[in-house]
């Protein structure tokens, strides 16, 4: 479990703002997906700040991944958007390496 997360219910002051690290991954099919729903774009962006402030945020229902992708996880961007990263530390600091986004079958 990531440092600054009790697990369990989300409370206030369980959290801790980490930076978000891009990787070109994410930058690439972040690009693709905002040109094939630019309409989505403003939910992404809403994510991705929910994200930097409070990872376990209900609403973005973040779970661990297995198979494959075991070692991150992802969290949910609106019906059928996900977003990949990992916990990492940056410069002594906890951070979000993001990995990639797009729709359940494409990050999946």
């Amino acid at each position: 479990m990531p440092s600054g997360h009790t697990g369990g219910n989300h409370a206030q002051g369980s959290c801790v703002k980490r930076p978000l690290l891009p990787s070109n991954a994410f930058v690439r099919s972040a690009r693709r997906f905002a040109r094939k729903h630019p309409q989505l774009a403003p939910e992404l962006q809403l994510t991705l700040e929910l994200l930097t402030e409070d990872a376990f945020h209900p609403q973005l229902k973040t779970h661990k991944l297995k198979g494959k992708l075991a070692g991150s996880w992802s969290c949910s961007a609106g019906y059928d958007l996900r977003v990949v990263f990992q916990f990492v530390k940056h410069k002594g600091q906890d951070a979000i390496l993001l990995e990639g986004v797009g729709s359940h079958d494409e990050v999946y």
